[in-house]
Protein backbone atom coordinates (compact mmCIF):
# COMPACT_ATOMS: atom_id res chain seq x y z
CA UNK A 1 0.00 0.00 0.00
CA UNK A 2 1.47 3.34 -0.95
CA UNK A 3 2.12 5.83 1.83
CA UNK A 4 1.18 9.32 0.75
CA UNK A 5 3.07 11.91 2.77
CA UNK A 6 2.43 14.82 0.40
CA UNK A 7 -1.27 14.11 -0.08
CA UNK A 8 -2.35 14.60 3.49
CA UNK A 9 -5.98 14.74 4.47
CA UNK A 10 -7.41 18.12 3.57
CA UNK A 11 -9.63 19.67 6.18
CA UNK A 12 -11.34 22.96 6.87
CA UNK A 13 -12.95 24.62 9.81
CA UNK A 14 -16.67 24.20 10.16
CA UNK A 15 -18.56 27.53 10.36
CA UNK A 16 -18.52 29.01 13.85
CA UNK A 17 -21.63 28.38 15.91
CA UNK A 18 -22.41 29.76 19.38
CA UNK A 19 -22.70 26.17 20.55
CA UNK A 20 -19.14 25.50 19.40
CA UNK A 21 -17.64 28.11 21.67
CA UNK A 22 -16.44 27.86 25.22
CA UNK A 23 -15.85 30.83 27.43
CA UNK A 24 -12.80 31.36 29.60
CA UNK A 25 -12.66 34.13 32.16
CA UNK A 26 -9.60 36.36 31.93
CA UNK A 27 -7.10 35.69 34.69
CA UNK A 28 -5.39 38.31 36.82
CA UNK A 29 -2.16 37.57 35.03
CA UNK A 30 -3.80 38.31 31.73
CA UNK A 31 -4.99 41.63 33.00
CA UNK A 32 -1.47 42.55 34.06
CA UNK A 33 0.00 41.65 30.69
CA UNK A 34 -2.04 44.26 28.88
CA UNK A 35 -5.45 45.61 28.27
CA UNK A 36 -5.39 45.01 24.54
CA UNK A 37 -6.46 41.40 25.05
CA UNK A 38 -10.19 40.91 24.88
CA UNK A 39 -12.14 38.71 27.18
CA UNK A 40 -11.25 35.20 26.12
CA UNK A 41 -13.81 33.65 23.82
CA UNK A 42 -12.16 30.53 22.35
CA UNK A 43 -13.91 28.97 19.39
CA UNK A 44 -14.10 25.22 19.23
CA UNK A 45 -12.11 23.99 16.26
CA UNK A 46 -13.79 21.10 14.48
CA UNK A 47 -12.44 20.29 11.05
CA UNK A 48 -14.00 18.31 8.25
CA UNK A 49 -11.69 15.66 6.81
CA UNK A 50 -12.32 15.40 3.08
CA UNK A 51 -11.94 12.55 0.64
CA UNK A 52 -8.63 13.42 -1.07
CA UNK A 53 -7.97 13.27 -4.81
CA UNK A 54 -5.20 10.67 -5.13
CA UNK A 55 -4.90 10.84 -8.91
CA UNK A 56 -5.88 13.17 -11.73
CA UNK A 57 -8.68 10.82 -12.85
CA UNK A 58 -10.10 10.04 -9.41
CA UNK A 59 -13.67 11.26 -8.85
CA UNK A 60 -14.53 9.14 -5.84
CA UNK A 61 -12.71 6.96 -3.35
CA UNK A 62 -13.49 3.88 -1.32
CA UNK A 63 -12.60 3.62 2.36
CA UNK A 64 -10.61 0.40 2.69
CA UNK A 65 -10.00 0.79 6.42
CA UNK A 66 -9.70 3.35 9.16
CA UNK A 67 -6.34 2.86 10.84
CA UNK A 68 -7.47 4.93 13.83
CA UNK A 69 -10.64 4.68 15.89
CA UNK A 70 -13.02 7.41 17.00
CA UNK A 71 -11.58 9.20 20.03
CA UNK A 72 -7.94 8.48 19.11
CA UNK A 73 -5.48 11.33 19.51
CA UNK A 74 -3.72 12.21 16.26
CA UNK A 75 -0.51 14.04 15.51
CA UNK A 76 0.39 15.74 12.26
CA UNK A 77 1.67 13.09 9.83
CA UNK A 78 -0.17 10.15 11.41
CA UNK A 79 -1.81 7.68 9.03
CA UNK A 80 -5.57 7.85 9.53
CA UNK A 81 -7.31 6.05 6.69
CA UNK A 82 -6.56 3.72 3.77
CA UNK A 83 -8.31 4.91 0.61
CA UNK A 84 -8.76 2.88 -2.57
CA UNK A 85 -8.37 5.16 -5.56
CA UNK A 86 -8.93 4.15 -9.16
CA UNK A 87 -5.40 2.68 -9.29
CA UNK A 88 -4.04 1.87 -5.82
CA UNK A 89 -4.63 1.66 -2.07
CA UNK A 90 -2.98 4.51 -0.22
CA UNK A 91 -2.35 5.39 3.41
CA UNK A 92 -3.45 8.99 3.89
CA UNK A 93 -2.02 11.12 6.67
CA UNK A 94 -3.48 13.97 8.69
CA UNK A 95 -2.11 17.47 8.38
CA UNK A 96 -3.31 18.56 11.82
CA UNK A 97 -3.06 17.57 15.49
CA UNK A 98 -6.30 16.68 17.23
CA UNK A 99 -8.75 13.87 17.93
CA UNK A 100 -10.60 11.70 15.41
CA UNK A 101 -14.00 12.73 16.70
CA UNK A 102 -16.46 11.13 14.29
CA UNK A 103 -16.21 8.82 11.26
CA UNK A 104 -18.82 9.77 8.67
CA UNK A 105 -17.99 7.27 5.90
CA UNK A 106 -17.57 3.68 7.09
CA UNK A 107 -15.15 1.08 5.78
CA UNK A 108 -16.23 -0.32 2.43
CA UNK A 109 -18.25 2.78 1.56
CA UNK A 110 -17.60 5.16 -1.33
CA UNK A 111 -17.51 8.96 -1.17
CA UNK A 112 -16.96 11.63 -3.84
CA UNK A 113 -13.66 13.50 -3.87
CA UNK A 114 -13.98 16.58 -1.66
CA UNK A 115 -16.82 15.27 0.50
CA UNK A 116 -16.47 14.97 4.27
CA UNK A 117 -15.49 11.50 5.51
CA UNK A 118 -14.75 12.32 9.16
CA UNK A 119 -14.52 15.13 11.72
CA UNK A 120 -11.36 16.13 13.56
CA UNK A 121 -11.68 17.90 16.92
CA UNK A 122 -8.93 20.01 18.43
CA UNK A 123 -9.58 18.78 21.99
CA UNK A 124 -11.37 15.95 23.75
CA UNK A 125 -14.01 18.39 25.01
CA UNK A 126 -15.16 19.01 21.44
CA UNK A 127 -15.66 15.33 20.54
CA UNK A 128 -19.34 15.21 21.68
CA UNK A 129 -20.09 18.35 19.65
CA UNK A 130 -18.47 16.80 16.59
CA UNK A 131 -20.40 13.55 17.06
CA UNK A 132 -23.70 15.40 17.27
CA UNK A 133 -22.77 17.43 14.19
CA UNK A 134 -21.94 14.24 12.28
CA UNK A 135 -25.19 12.58 13.39
CA UNK A 136 -27.22 15.62 12.38
CA UNK A 137 -25.60 15.87 8.96
CA UNK A 138 -25.98 12.15 8.25
CA UNK A 139 -29.63 12.12 9.30
CA UNK A 140 -30.43 15.19 7.21
CA UNK A 141 -28.67 13.78 4.16
CA UNK A 142 -30.43 10.43 4.47
CA UNK A 143 -33.84 12.07 4.90
CA UNK A 144 -33.30 14.34 1.92
CA UNK A 145 -32.17 11.50 -0.34
CA UNK A 146 -33.08 8.02 0.83
CA UNK A 147 -31.11 6.44 -2.01
CA UNK A 148 -27.82 7.94 -0.84
CA UNK A 149 -27.17 5.17 1.64
CA UNK A 150 -27.49 2.61 -1.12
CA UNK A 151 -25.22 4.60 -3.44
CA UNK A 152 -22.42 5.33 -0.97
CA UNK A 153 -22.52 2.07 0.92
CA UNK A 154 -23.22 -0.71 -1.56
CA UNK A 155 -23.77 -4.14 -0.18
CA UNK A 156 -20.77 -6.45 -0.56
CA UNK A 157 -20.65 -8.19 -3.94
CA UNK A 158 -21.81 -11.79 -4.14
CA UNK A 159 -18.15 -12.87 -4.11
CA UNK A 160 -17.86 -11.90 -0.44
CA UNK A 161 -21.07 -13.64 0.51
CA UNK A 162 -20.12 -16.78 -1.39
CA UNK A 163 -16.73 -16.91 0.26
CA UNK A 164 -18.26 -16.33 3.66
CA UNK A 165 -20.80 -19.13 3.46
CA UNK A 166 -18.77 -22.24 2.49
CA UNK A 167 -16.54 -22.32 5.63
CA UNK A 168 -19.03 -24.25 7.84
CA UNK A 169 -16.93 -27.46 7.47
CA UNK A 170 -14.13 -25.89 9.51
CA UNK A 171 -14.58 -27.14 13.08
CA UNK A 172 -14.17 -25.08 16.21
CA UNK A 173 -10.88 -26.86 16.99
CA UNK A 174 -8.60 -23.86 16.39
CA UNK A 175 -10.53 -21.91 19.01
CA UNK A 176 -7.95 -19.15 19.55
CA UNK A 177 -7.95 -18.20 15.87
CA UNK A 178 -11.66 -18.40 15.24
CA UNK A 179 -12.54 -16.62 18.44
CA UNK A 180 -10.25 -13.70 17.80
CA UNK A 181 -11.03 -13.42 14.11
CA UNK A 182 -14.74 -13.35 14.80
CA UNK A 183 -14.33 -10.28 16.99
CA UNK A 184 -11.76 -8.44 14.93
CA UNK A 185 -12.96 -5.37 13.01
CA UNK A 186 -10.99 -6.65 10.00
CA UNK A 187 -13.63 -9.26 9.20
CA UNK A 188 -16.53 -8.26 11.43
CA UNK A 189 -20.06 -8.83 10.19
CA UNK A 190 -18.95 -10.33 6.89
CA UNK A 191 -17.39 -7.09 5.70
CA UNK A 192 -14.33 -6.94 3.51
CA UNK A 193 -11.28 -8.43 5.17
CA UNK A 194 -8.82 -5.62 5.85
CA UNK A 195 -5.21 -6.55 5.19
CA UNK A 196 -2.09 -4.81 3.94
CA UNK A 197 -1.33 -5.36 0.25
CA UNK A 198 1.82 -7.29 1.14
CA UNK A 199 -0.19 -9.53 3.49
CA UNK A 200 -2.66 -10.22 0.66
CA UNK A 201 0.16 -11.12 -1.73
CA UNK A 202 1.78 -13.30 0.93
CA UNK A 203 -1.53 -15.03 1.63
CA UNK A 204 -1.95 -15.78 -2.06
CA UNK A 205 1.59 -17.18 -2.31
CA UNK A 206 1.23 -19.28 0.84
CA UNK A 207 -2.37 -20.29 0.03
CA UNK A 208 -3.72 -18.88 3.29
CA UNK A 209 -7.41 -17.94 3.52
CA UNK A 210 -7.43 -14.38 4.88
CA UNK A 211 -10.92 -14.79 6.30
CA UNK A 212 -9.56 -17.19 8.93
CA UNK A 213 -6.59 -15.02 9.96
CA UNK A 214 -6.69 -12.88 13.10
CA UNK A 215 -5.25 -9.44 12.43
CA UNK A 216 -2.89 -7.85 14.93
CA UNK A 217 -2.30 -4.58 13.10
CA UNK A 218 -4.07 -1.25 13.72
CA UNK A 219 -7.86 -1.70 14.04
CA UNK A 220 -7.43 -5.44 13.50
CA UNK A 221 -5.79 -5.13 10.10
CA UNK A 222 -4.04 -8.29 8.94
CA UNK A 223 -0.30 -7.80 8.48
CA UNK A 224 2.39 -10.05 7.01
CA UNK A 225 3.37 -11.68 10.30
CA UNK A 226 -0.27 -12.76 10.85
CA UNK A 227 -0.28 -14.56 7.49
CA UNK A 228 3.07 -16.20 8.22
CA UNK A 229 1.78 -17.40 11.60
CA UNK A 230 -1.36 -18.79 9.98
CA UNK A 231 0.71 -20.55 7.31
CA UNK A 232 2.96 -22.09 9.97
CA UNK A 233 -0.09 -23.37 11.88
CA UNK A 234 -1.75 -24.75 8.74
CA UNK A 235 0.08 -28.13 8.62
CA UNK A 236 -0.84 -28.82 12.23
CA UNK A 237 -4.45 -27.98 11.59
CA UNK A 238 -4.50 -30.11 8.44
CA UNK A 239 -2.99 -33.06 10.31
CA UNK A 240 -5.50 -32.73 13.14
CA UNK A 241 -8.44 -32.53 10.77
CA UNK A 242 -10.19 -35.86 10.14
CA UNK A 243 -10.66 -37.38 6.70
CA UNK A 244 -13.94 -35.51 6.03
CA UNK A 245 -11.69 -32.89 4.46
CA UNK A 246 -12.70 -34.38 1.09
CA UNK A 247 -16.14 -32.71 1.05
CA UNK A 248 -14.34 -29.39 1.30
CA UNK A 249 -13.29 -29.82 -2.35
CA UNK A 250 -16.23 -27.76 -3.65
CA UNK A 251 -14.51 -24.67 -2.19
CA UNK A 252 -12.56 -23.95 -5.40
CA UNK A 253 -15.87 -23.40 -7.15
CA UNK A 254 -16.36 -20.48 -4.78
CA UNK A 255 -13.38 -18.68 -6.31
CA UNK A 256 -15.37 -17.29 -9.26
CA UNK A 257 -18.08 -16.66 -6.65
CA UNK A 258 -20.31 -14.70 -9.00
CA UNK A 259 -23.90 -15.83 -9.03
CA UNK A 260 -25.13 -16.22 -12.58
CA UNK A 261 -27.81 -13.70 -13.42
CA UNK A 262 -26.62 -11.24 -10.78
CA UNK A 263 -25.62 -7.62 -11.42
CA UNK A 264 -22.32 -6.65 -9.80
CA UNK A 265 -21.26 -2.97 -9.70
CA UNK A 266 -17.87 -1.90 -11.05
CA UNK A 267 -14.97 -1.75 -8.65
CA UNK A 268 -13.22 1.61 -8.34
CA UNK A 269 -10.59 0.53 -10.86
CA UNK A 270 -13.14 -0.88 -13.31
CA UNK A 271 -15.06 2.39 -13.09
CA UNK A 272 -11.91 4.34 -13.95
CA UNK A 273 -11.16 2.03 -16.91
CA UNK A 274 -14.74 2.46 -18.14
CA UNK A 275 -14.52 6.27 -17.99
CA UNK A 276 -11.17 6.28 -19.81
CA UNK A 277 -12.47 4.02 -22.57
CA UNK A 278 -15.51 6.20 -23.13
CA UNK A 279 -13.32 9.33 -23.14
CA UNK A 280 -11.04 7.78 -25.77
CA UNK A 281 -13.99 7.60 -28.20
CA UNK A 282 -13.78 11.37 -28.63
CA UNK A 283 -10.25 11.13 -30.08
CA UNK A 284 -9.89 10.68 -33.88
CA UNK A 285 -7.55 7.71 -34.18
CA UNK A 286 -6.07 5.66 -36.99
CA UNK A 287 -4.08 2.39 -37.05
CA UNK A 288 -0.94 1.23 -38.80
CA UNK A 289 0.46 -2.31 -38.76
CA UNK A 290 4.01 -3.55 -39.35
CA UNK A 291 5.71 -6.95 -39.48
CA UNK A 292 9.10 -7.23 -37.74
CA UNK A 293 11.58 -10.12 -37.89
CA UNK A 294 12.64 -11.07 -34.36
CA UNK A 295 15.36 -13.73 -34.86
CA UNK A 296 18.15 -11.45 -33.62
CA UNK A 297 16.07 -10.16 -30.70
CA UNK A 298 15.13 -13.69 -29.67
CA UNK A 299 18.80 -14.71 -29.73
CA UNK A 300 19.78 -11.68 -27.63
CA UNK A 301 17.04 -12.43 -25.14
CA UNK A 302 18.25 -16.01 -24.68
CA UNK A 303 21.75 -14.70 -24.03
CA UNK A 304 20.84 -12.14 -21.35
CA UNK A 305 17.69 -13.67 -19.87
CA UNK A 306 19.75 -15.28 -17.08
CA UNK A 307 20.82 -11.78 -15.99
CA UNK A 308 17.24 -10.84 -15.19
CA UNK A 309 16.40 -9.13 -18.47
CA UNK A 310 12.76 -9.43 -19.56
CA UNK A 311 11.31 -9.31 -23.07
CA UNK A 312 9.02 -6.48 -21.93
CA UNK A 313 12.05 -4.39 -20.97
CA UNK A 314 13.71 -5.15 -24.32
CA UNK A 315 10.60 -4.03 -26.24
CA UNK A 316 10.24 -0.91 -24.07
CA UNK A 317 13.90 -0.02 -24.60
CA UNK A 318 13.68 -0.56 -28.37
CA UNK A 319 10.51 1.55 -28.54
CA UNK A 320 12.06 4.38 -26.52
CA UNK A 321 15.19 4.41 -28.70
CA UNK A 322 13.05 4.56 -31.85
CA UNK A 323 10.98 7.43 -30.45
CA UNK A 324 14.13 9.38 -29.58
CA UNK A 325 15.45 9.19 -33.14
CA UNK A 326 12.60 11.14 -34.73
CA UNK A 327 12.39 14.92 -35.18
CA UNK A 328 10.65 16.60 -32.24
CA UNK A 329 9.74 13.09 -31.08
CA UNK A 330 6.34 13.58 -32.75
CA UNK A 331 5.12 10.04 -32.02
CA UNK A 332 5.90 10.73 -28.34
CA UNK A 333 3.75 13.88 -28.36
CA UNK A 334 0.12 14.30 -27.37
CA UNK A 335 -2.88 16.59 -27.65
CA UNK A 336 -4.57 17.31 -24.33
CA UNK A 337 -6.73 20.34 -25.08
CA UNK A 338 -7.72 19.76 -28.72
CA UNK A 339 -5.87 22.92 -29.75
CA UNK A 340 -2.14 22.30 -29.37
CA UNK A 341 0.75 19.83 -29.43
CA UNK A 342 2.48 18.79 -26.22
CA UNK A 343 6.04 17.79 -27.08
CA UNK A 344 6.99 15.71 -24.08
CA UNK A 345 10.52 16.27 -22.81
CA UNK A 346 10.84 12.70 -21.47
CA UNK A 347 10.18 9.34 -23.09
CA UNK A 348 8.16 7.41 -20.52
CA UNK A 349 6.96 4.01 -21.69
CA UNK A 350 3.74 2.84 -20.03
CA UNK A 351 3.12 -0.91 -20.25
CA UNK A 352 -0.31 -2.44 -19.71
CA UNK A 353 -0.51 -4.97 -16.87
CA UNK A 354 -3.57 -7.11 -16.24
CA UNK A 355 -4.77 -7.23 -12.62
CA UNK A 356 -7.64 -8.94 -10.86
CA UNK A 357 -10.66 -6.98 -12.01
CA UNK A 358 -8.81 -4.31 -13.91
CA UNK A 359 -5.85 -2.95 -15.83
CA UNK A 360 -3.03 -0.58 -14.94
CA UNK A 361 -0.09 0.87 -16.88
CA UNK A 362 3.11 1.14 -14.80
CA UNK A 363 5.57 3.60 -16.35
CA UNK A 364 9.24 3.05 -17.19
CA UNK A 365 10.48 6.62 -17.00
CA UNK A 366 13.25 7.88 -19.30
CA UNK A 367 13.40 4.43 -20.87
CA UNK A 368 15.69 5.68 -23.65
CA UNK A 369 18.37 6.67 -21.11
CA UNK A 370 18.29 3.70 -18.71
CA UNK A 371 20.37 0.60 -19.41
CA UNK A 372 18.51 -2.64 -20.12
CA UNK A 373 19.53 -4.31 -16.85
CA UNK A 374 18.33 -1.44 -14.66
CA UNK A 375 15.20 -1.16 -16.79
CA UNK A 376 14.40 -4.86 -16.23
CA UNK A 377 14.89 -4.54 -12.46
CA UNK A 378 12.66 -1.48 -12.42
CA UNK A 379 10.00 -3.28 -14.44
CA UNK A 380 9.89 -6.21 -12.01
CA UNK A 381 9.60 -3.76 -9.11
CA UNK A 382 6.74 -1.89 -10.81
CA UNK A 383 4.81 -5.08 -11.59
CA UNK A 384 5.12 -6.29 -7.99
CA UNK A 385 3.93 -2.92 -6.70
CA UNK A 386 1.07 -2.79 -9.21
CA UNK A 387 -0.29 -6.20 -8.23
CA UNK A 388 0.02 -5.27 -4.55
CA UNK A 389 -1.74 -1.93 -5.30
CA UNK A 390 1.26 0.01 -4.02
CA UNK A 391 2.04 2.20 -7.03
CA UNK A 392 2.47 5.92 -6.43
CA UNK A 393 0.59 8.23 -8.87
CA UNK A 394 3.76 9.23 -10.75
CA UNK A 395 4.44 5.54 -11.39
CA UNK A 396 1.29 5.04 -13.46
CA UNK A 397 0.05 8.39 -14.80
CA UNK A 398 3.18 9.86 -16.45
CA UNK A 399 3.34 7.68 -19.56
CA UNK A 400 3.95 9.36 -22.93
CA UNK A 401 3.72 6.22 -25.12
CA UNK A 402 2.00 2.94 -24.25
CA UNK A 403 2.79 -0.71 -24.98
CA UNK A 404 0.24 -3.52 -24.78
CA UNK A 405 1.70 -6.99 -25.23
CA UNK A 406 -0.61 -9.98 -25.69
CA UNK A 407 2.04 -11.97 -27.55
CA UNK A 408 2.82 -13.91 -24.38
CA UNK A 409 -0.70 -15.39 -24.65
CA UNK A 410 -0.19 -16.49 -28.25
CA UNK A 411 -2.22 -13.63 -29.75
CA UNK A 412 -0.73 -12.88 -33.16
CA UNK A 413 -2.35 -9.46 -33.74
CA UNK A 414 -4.81 -7.07 -32.15
CA UNK A 415 -5.68 -3.38 -31.91
CA UNK A 416 -5.36 -1.40 -28.68
CA UNK A 417 -7.51 1.52 -27.51
CA UNK A 418 -5.64 4.81 -27.12
CA UNK A 419 -5.40 5.93 -23.47
CA UNK A 420 -6.59 9.54 -22.96
CA UNK A 421 -3.79 12.10 -22.78
CA UNK A 422 -1.32 10.15 -24.90
CA UNK A 423 -0.49 10.21 -28.60
CA UNK A 424 -0.05 6.53 -29.43
CA UNK A 425 -0.25 2.97 -28.15
CA UNK A 426 1.43 -0.05 -29.74
CA UNK A 427 -0.14 -3.52 -29.63
CA UNK A 428 2.48 -6.28 -29.78
CA UNK A 429 1.60 -9.77 -31.04
CA UNK A 430 3.43 -13.08 -30.63
CA UNK A 431 6.62 -13.87 -32.47
CA UNK A 432 5.94 -16.92 -34.64
CA UNK A 433 7.88 -18.99 -37.18
CA UNK A 434 6.88 -17.79 -40.63
CA UNK A 435 7.73 -18.97 -44.13
CA UNK A 436 9.15 -15.99 -46.01
CA UNK A 437 10.81 -15.25 -49.34
CA UNK A 438 14.41 -14.07 -49.02
CA UNK A 439 15.98 -11.29 -51.07
CA UNK A 440 17.71 -13.78 -53.36
CA UNK A 441 14.36 -15.37 -54.25
CA UNK A 442 14.62 -18.38 -51.97
CA UNK A 443 12.15 -19.56 -49.35
CA UNK A 444 13.21 -19.50 -45.71
CA UNK A 445 11.88 -19.61 -42.16
CA UNK A 446 12.02 -16.57 -39.86
CA UNK A 447 10.41 -15.57 -36.57
CA UNK A 448 8.18 -12.58 -37.10
CA UNK A 449 5.80 -10.52 -34.99
CA UNK A 450 3.04 -8.14 -35.89
CA UNK A 451 2.79 -4.72 -34.21
CA UNK A 452 -0.20 -2.42 -34.64
CA UNK A 453 -0.05 1.23 -33.54
CA UNK A 454 -3.16 3.25 -32.72
CA UNK A 455 -2.46 7.00 -32.85
CA UNK A 456 -4.16 10.37 -32.34
CA UNK A 457 -4.53 11.78 -35.85
CA UNK A 458 -4.66 15.36 -34.57
CA UNK A 459 -0.93 15.32 -33.79
CA UNK A 460 0.47 12.19 -35.48
CA UNK A 461 0.13 11.45 -39.19
CA UNK A 462 0.56 8.27 -41.22
CA UNK A 463 4.01 9.22 -42.47
CA UNK A 464 5.16 9.81 -38.86
CA UNK A 465 4.07 6.34 -37.80
CA UNK A 466 5.53 4.69 -40.88
CA UNK A 467 8.93 6.28 -40.23
CA UNK A 468 8.79 5.34 -36.53
CA UNK A 469 7.95 1.71 -37.31
CA UNK A 470 10.76 1.46 -39.84
CA UNK A 471 13.21 2.68 -37.19
CA UNK A 472 11.79 0.30 -34.59
CA UNK A 473 12.15 -2.63 -36.99
CA UNK A 474 15.81 -1.76 -37.66
CA UNK A 475 16.56 -1.65 -33.92
CA UNK A 476 14.82 -4.97 -33.23
CA UNK A 477 16.35 -6.72 -36.25
CA UNK A 478 19.85 -5.51 -35.25
CA UNK A 479 19.53 -5.16 -31.45
CA UNK A 480 23.20 -4.72 -30.48
CA UNK A 481 22.54 -1.15 -29.23
CA UNK A 482 19.91 -2.35 -26.74
CA UNK A 483 22.58 -3.57 -24.32
CA UNK A 484 24.80 -0.45 -24.46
Amino acid sequence: MATLSQLQLRSSFLPSFPSLRRSSEPSAAAGVMGRGRGRGRVEAKIREIFMPALSSTMTEGKIVSWTRAEGDKLSKGDSVVVVESDKADMDVETFYDGYLAAIIVDEGSVAPVGSAIALLAESEDEIPLAKSKAAASSSSSSSSDPSTAETLAPTPPPATEALASPPPPSPAAPSPVSASSSTHPAAEGGRRVVATPFAKKLAKDLKVELGSVAGTGPMGRIVAKDVEAAAAAAPTTAAAAPSPAAPTKPAPSALPAVELGSVVPFTTMQGAVSRNMVESLAVPTFRVGYTITTDALDALYKTIKSKGVTMTALLAKATAMALAQHPHRVVNSSCRDGKSFTYNSSINIAVAVAMDGGLITPVLQDADKVDIYSLSRKWKELVDKARAKQLQPHEYNTGTFTLSNLGMFGVDRFDAILPPGTGAIMAVGASQPTVVATKDGRIGMKNQMQVNVTADHRVIYGADLAAFLQTLAKIIEDPKDLTL
